[in-house]
């Protein structure tokens, strides 16, 4: 089965089976090469990329417990996506990234590692913010609500149609790491990309980024209501 058939199909799932909102999507480029950084509520993510985004050239990390299945193996490789391992330096996949990249391609990544398991935002993992600052390329932060897999199941199961809704943020940079503080760098850009992505989010979603003072921060820079305890001391820049 090829790429482009793949791709229809997942396009005739979303549209016929599913009540799909995308805010912002003519925001992102064409062109070029960027990065796309979201949270992750269930396993329908994945193949949503596929949906919003409008292009050919799409690399899409999956996390290597999945190599374990044929179907999955089959499918990964029929989309060019690429497996690695969440939990070490895997330096041959990201190897493969930057070079996609450099050929102007565009990174979907989701930096917590995993699904959250109550819909709220988890702890991210830096990697991510690595990609970014090696690269320079910029990186949109994109909302995701509605891919819960319990959500998703008990509609299908009660012949509803799901509302999934796409937010998608303006971008950002961020420049290169040097070796002085470099873990606590990497910490700061991964909180500045997930504050982005939570400040889209309805309040039940932000999870562990719902008192972060940088989201505070922004908050006050977007003219959003801010919460009674936002008066904590901004440390995040």
């Amino acid at each position: 089965m090829s790429y482009k058939l793949i791709r229809f199909i997942i396009r005739v799932f979303f549209n016929y089976f599913t009540v799909t909102d995308i805010n912002g999507r003519d925001k992102l480029l064409n062109t070029g090469a960027y990065i796309v950084a979201a949270n992750h509520l269930g396993v329908l993510d994945s193949a949503l990329v596929f949906y919003f985004l409008d292009r050919q050239d799409i690399i899409l990390i999956i996390a290597e417990k999945y190599q374990r299945n044929a179907f999955f193996r089959w499918l990964v490789g029929s989309m060019n996506a690429i497996f690695i391992d969440r939990y070490n330096a895997d330096i041959r996949a990201m190897k493969i990234v930057i070079e996609r990249l450099e050929r102007g391609e565009i990174l979907v990544m989701a930096p917590e590692g995993t699904r959250s398991p109550t819909g709220g935002l988890v702890k991210a993992r830096p990697g991510g913010s690595y990609l970014v600052a090696k690269t320079g390329l910029p990186v949109f932060p994109v909302a995701l609500t509605g891919t819960e897999d319990k959500e998703l199941i008990a509609s299908f199961r009660h012949l509803r149609r799901p509302r999934i809704n796409i937010k998608v943020g303006q971008p950002m940079t961020f420049p290169p790491v040097d070796k002085t503080d470099r873990q606590a760098v990497l910490q700061r850009y991964t909180d500045e990309i997930m504050c982005h992505i939570a400040l889209m989010l309805p309040e039940s979603y932000r999870g562990v980024y719902a008192d972060h003072p940088r989201l505070f921060a922004l908050e006050r820079d977007s003219g959003a209501a801010v919460p009674a305890n936002s008066s904590k001391v901004e440390t995040s820049r």
